[in-house]
């Protein structure tokens, strides 16, 4: 093997030998020896497989524990815009005359207008029926 340009050159030779290599550990790893289950089963554990064979069943569980967990995911967290803070930093901007709010502006103007003719809502226990008690 030569290393030329960050390329690693192999002969064809080798290459069908490195092929022939991983063949035969394949077909090792089928063997239903005991040596063959037992280096199975750590392969598996060192590559974060699952150890034993399982039922379908039984893997989605695995693959469900393997996942990251639905609050901690980005796309799960922000699917939904923001409106709440948005609402919020919005009407602090407004308080500090950064931001203009013209149905907000509306509505206080209205609401003064209502108090200036008397028309706003009794404090608790000044109603009518506390009046009459």
């Amino acid at each position: 093997m030569l290393a030329k340009n960050g390329y690693v050159i192999v002969d064809v030779a080798d290459f069908w030998e490195l092929v022939d290599k991983y063949v035969s550990y394949v077909e090792l790893a089928k063997i239903g020896t005991n040596y063959a289950r037992r280096m199975n089963q750590l392969s598996n554990r060192i590559f974060g497989e699952v150890v034993r064979p399982t039922n379908s069943k039984s893997y989605k569980v695995v693959k469900m524990f393997s996942e990251k967990p639905m609050q901690l995911r980005r796309d799960i967290i922000d699917y939904y815009p923001r409106h709440i803070e948005t609402h919020n930093l919005i009407m602090k901007l407004r308080h500090y005359g950064l931001f203009r709010d013209e149905h907000q502006d509306f509505k206080e103007e209205m609401k003064r207008t209502r108090a200036l003719r008397g028309k706003v809502k009794p404090k608790k226990g000044e109603g009518k029926k506390a009046m009459k008690k």
